[in-house]
């Protein structure tokens, strides 16, 4: 089920509700044919195409006024290849989907995000990612992808077919053209050992390197208004497999994370001067554990209560002065912050607006509550992620446009130079595109 909502006067709402649009039409095409003639359909009627996913995207990136298309009918996998280890898979295929069907062919991706509502097309084409050493995001596993282009056309690429088209359109941003399929790669199904464990954010910080070096796949929260942070460490294990117990889970990640988590956001938004009570005591309800299990069950949890975030990616080798700066602002401040900030990292990729192109990344994300100001938290903190020549992930909020993008994207004109090929008369072009990739 989609968790973007069209109301009655077919207005369009994102998954955080600070986005909505008004669509000329709505298309639910059932084929990469259909797809296609109402892409031809739209030019002919001066109509801009946007495709949405599930709305999980904090950006204007999916908004129109124009044609949207949803894709909730390209769904499922198209074809396993067991000897080139690939699964290719329809564009409007959620994550939580294609994970199931994955594991019950054996098979898993490699690394992935930390939810797993998205459609595949929708969580790559932002660049969607979790942590890793030297795993990278969800796009870093791509082999494969055909899109339709501006004129309607059917065009596919990978490392050998298109590679210019393939660079970029792993996170084309929606500016290339409409993903129709995707070809992973994936690897027999696997055991991961997940780790968490609270921890002084002194003692992360200080020791941020070795945590990282050490494990496959490292993450932290910090908790404003605290010196309190909880690790999470995700290593590849021999087994046996001991999930989280069913009384145990439901506790953690319903009840805490989700249920009392909720009462508190509720709390906190009615009275912000109790925020840094509830965060102290937030910051130790959960406990240290560890369990071992298929992968999407380590790498995701539910996430219930609903918020707005922004996120960027530091040179890895910035995160400790960055991170040391955001908790000096929210100390002096008087922000009232009720979110944890979650910290991740990526490998350098090749990929031409990968947060993490061309250089080892850390992820800072900084999150509020739905309905609380997020405005003041938002603006200090982009001044000290963009000092450190942040980028910010293009699906969560940011205020950047094309100039400064410029700079801190080494392969920026490659992309802008890619799209005046593929749709020079800006078909798929939005307000969100306009500002981030010049007009």
């Amino acid at each position: 089920m989609s968790s973007t909502t069209s109301g009655k006067n077919g207005t369009w709402r994102n998954w955080g509700g600070n986005v909505a649009a008004r669509p000329a039409r709505q298309v639910v095409p059932a084929s990469v044919d259909e797809l296609a003639a109402a892409v031809r359909r739209a030019a002919e009627d001066g109509l801009k195409v946007k495709a949405v996913g599930t709305g999980h995207s904090f950006t204007s990136i999916a908004a129109t006024d124009g044609v949207l298309i949803r894709p909730q009918l390209l769904t499922g996998i198209r074809t396993i290849d067991r000897k080139a280890m690939t699964v290719t898979v329809e564009a409007g295929t959620p994550l939580k989907r294609l994970n199931l069907a994955l594991a019950r062919e054996g098979l898993s991706l490699t690394n992935m995000g930390d939810i797993m509502e998205q459609t595949v097309s929708g969580a790559t084409s932002t660049g969607t990612h979790g942590t890793g050493r030297e795993s990278g995001s969800i796009s870093a596993q791509i082999k494969g992808l055909e899109l339709v282009t501006a004129d309607g056309s059917v065009l596919t690429c990978s490392e050998t077919e298109n590679p210019e088209v393939f660079a970029a359109a792993r996170i084309g941003l929606g500016a290339l053209g409409i993903v129709t399929a995707i070809t992973f790669a994936v690897e027999p199904v696997f055991l991961l050992t997940a780790r968490e464990e609270p921890m002084p954010i002194e003692r992360v910080l200080a020791e941020f390197d070795q945590l990282w070096a050490e494990n496959e796949h490292f993450e932290f929260y910090w908790f404003p208004h605290t010196g309190n942070t909880n690790t999470k460490r995700n290593n590849r294990s021999a087994g046996p497999e001991q999930p989280v117990g069913q009384l145990a889970g439901w506790f953690e990640d319903e009840f805490l994370s989700n249920g009392v988590f909720q009462v508190a956001q509720w709390v906190g938004r009615a009275a912000p001067s109790t925020v840094p009570a509830i965060a102290r005591i937030s910051s130790r309800a959960l406990s240290a554990r560890t369990y071992t299990d298929v992968p999407y069950k380590v790498f995701t949890s539910p996430r219930r209560v609903r918020f707005v975030e922004m996120e960027f990616a530091v040179p890895r080798a910035a995160l400790t002065d960055t991170l040391r700066e955001l908790k000096a602002m929210v100390d002096r401040s008087g922000l009232r912050v009720s979110f944890p900030v979650e910290v991740r990292t990526a490998p350098a990729d090749d990929i031409t607006l990968s947060t993490a192109s061309g250089r080892d990344s850390a992820y800072v994300a900084v999150h509020m509550f739905r309905g609380t100001p997020y405005h003041a938290y938002f603006t200090a903190a982009e001044r000290i992620f963009t000092a450190h020549e942040g980028r910010p992930h293009w699906g969560k909020m940011h205020t950047r446009d094309a100039e400064y993008l410029a700079e801190v994207y080494p392969r920026f004109g490659e992309f802008t130079a890619l799209r005046d090929r593929l749709d020079p008369e800006r078909l798929f072009q939005n307000d969100y595109l306009r500002r981030v990739l010049g007009a």
